[in-house]
């Protein structure tokens, strides 16, 4: 393996972006994205429970960020301007890290039903945590889980749109925009 290096975890994330555009997802293993990094796959394994977690790193992050969001929007929001809060805080955690990264992790999710399920049950998560937040501000039932699961269909809807975007805006007004949409509907 020789001298060790710093960011084995970044190294890795980008090692395994890499050899799944090359290989394809399911032709990858542990063991390579390992290699390619210049670890051990035990450290792989240190980092990840499994290589499709290298895909979904940050989840916790983004639920704890939009968690916290929620809990702190001021009173007055109403539970939907709340939960859209939260989702605007998490937004902004995608747009710290690099767009193509968020550009081809869709792709390989899109063309993969294991991993498409896998993001599916992310989301629901999020929803959870959000209806969570909800409920921690005083929002009873069925306006909690109502509220949550309508800002994380606009969250994921605000995302399609703002990686198919040419020159995209910031995610916050894709967000902004697509909310916009969803209040026109009632």
């Amino acid at each position: 393996m020789g001298r060790w290096q710093p960011d084995a975890r970044g190294r890795l994330i980008r090692a395994a972006m890499e050899l799944f555009a090359e290989r394809g997802y399911d032709r990858t293993t542990a063991g390579d994205i390992a290699e390619r990094a210049g670890v051990t796959e035990r450290t792989f394994f240190r980092h990840f429970p499994d290589k499709r977690e290298v895909l979904f790193d940050g989840s916790a992050t983004l639920q704890k960020l939009a968690y916290e969001q929620i809990v702190q929007t001021p009173a007055d929001a109403s539970p939907l301007d709340a939960a859209l809060a939260g989702m605007v805080a998490a937004g902004r955690l995608l747009e710290s890290r690099p767009r193509d990264f968020a550009v081809s992790r869709a792709a390989l999710i899109a063309g993969n039903p294991s991993l498409h399920e896998r993001e599916l049950l992310k989301l629901a998560a999020l929803a959870a945590t959000t209806a969570d937040a909800l409920r921690v501000r005083g929002v009873a039932e069925p306006a909690a889980s109502l509220a949550a699961h309508s800002a994380v269909t606009v969250f994921a809807v605000a995302f399609e749109r703002w990686i198919a975007a040419d020159d995209p805006p910031h995610y916050a007004t894709c967000i902004a925009d697509v909310a916009e949409a969803l209040r026109t509907l009632t």
